[in-house]
């Protein structure tokens, strides 16, 4: 017997006057799921969400949850708990009278209220602060508060609606790690919306990559970025070089379209000797782009062309000027739509 899905949609649309935001979406996130909408803004990705949650009504179609139609349910009928970019955190309640807020609304008593939030806190690691008011925290101590505020009520879906975006750097890297171990530890699917390819590839099982409000591909991470099938997914998902029909013969000997990721690029000196499979061209350094661990080169085939490498951190960094020779696998080399 086939489980049913945790969410399903079928055929959604959304409007708004003439423009279509979301344009007829099917799609199923199993139970227990990590699964990350990705995409630019204006994609359509958080109008879903909202779908989701059921703060927007769609046009057209269906929302499912557990197999259970509630397109026309309000937000409170929904086993679903959403944490925004913000937060949403009540200035005037402690840490402790935050997380209890939503099991109050439910009924609980005072005591199970209490052993609840303090449970919940401590998944989180923030018990230590269940006192202090929100504005004495850090960005993302309050990011951890909305979290246990959140899961306390054991909702059966989490939406996230880009909650990393406001945390600097290094925290939200820390955050992508910790905000997986939770959704492990609690077991509840997770919907993830987001702008960054790396916090989906980083975080999700599967990641929908969304463009002018419909899906362009659905995979695991690896999938999304090893198989492109689009060149809109090449290009926003990591860094490729996309050859068209005229460049591909030029480069690669081959008719169509075709990517290449850069750090699939072998850079010798000009001249070296390659496998008989590989196709190798020479060129010329235009531009060197130092990245800490990794170094990108722009560079200017004798074909007319021009393509992206890159190398490991290991020594020394080529110059610009530099003449290499780039060999590429055929393997390397992915056909797009």
């Amino acid at each position: 017997m086939d489980t049913v899905p945790a969410i399903r949609l079928a055929g959604l649309r959304k409007s708004f006057g003439p423009v279509t935001a979301v344009d007829g979406i099917d799609l199923e996130i199993a139970d227990g799921e990590f699964f990350a909408m990705l995409g630019p803004s204006g994609s359509g990705k958080t109008t879903v969400l909202r779908m989701i949650a059921g703060f927007e009504q769609p046009t057209a179609g269906a929302v499912e949850l557990a197999g259970a139609d509630v397109t026309r349910s309000a937000p409170f009928q929904r086993d679903v708990t959403t944490v925004f970019q913000d937060y949403a955190l009540f200035p005037h309640l402690t840490v402790r009278q935050n997380v209890e807020y939503g099991l109050a609304v439910r009924g609980k008593g005072r005591t199970e209220r209490r052993e609840l939030a303090t449970a919940a806190l401590a998944s989180v690691r923030m018990e230590a602060f269940a006192d202090r008011r929100p504005t004495q925290l850090s960005g993302g101590q309050r990011q951890r508060v909305a979290l246990a505020r959140a899961l306390v009520v054991k909702p059966r879906v989490l939406l996230l609606d880009e909650p990393l975006g406001a945390l600097d750097l290094k925290l939200r890297q820390q955050m992508q790690v910790e905000l997986k171990q939770l959704q492990r530890d609690a077991g509840i699917t997770f919907v993830f919306v987001t702008h960054d390819q790396e916090e989906a590839l980083t975080m999700s099982d599967r990641i929908a990559v969304f463009d002018h409000g419909r899906i362009a591909q659905i995979g695991t991470p690896t999938a999304v970025y090893e198989q492109p099938q689009t060149e809109f997914v090449a290009g926003f998902v990591g860094t490729s070089t996309v050859l068209d029909r005229s460049a591909s013969e030029g480069v690669l000997g081959r008719s169509g379209t075709f990517m290449i990721r850069p750090e699939r690029i072998r850079l010798t000196p000009a001249g070296e000797a390659s496998a008989r499979d590989e196709r190798h061209r020479t060129g010329t350094i235009a531009e060197v782009v130092y990245l800490g661990a990794t170094t990108k080169y722009l560079i200017d085939l004798s074909s007319g062309h021009r393509i992206t490498a890159s190398e490991p951190n290991a020594g020394s960094v080529r110059q610009r000027g530099d003449r290499v020779q780039i060999t590429i696998r055929p393997e390397d080399a992915v056909p797009l739509e």
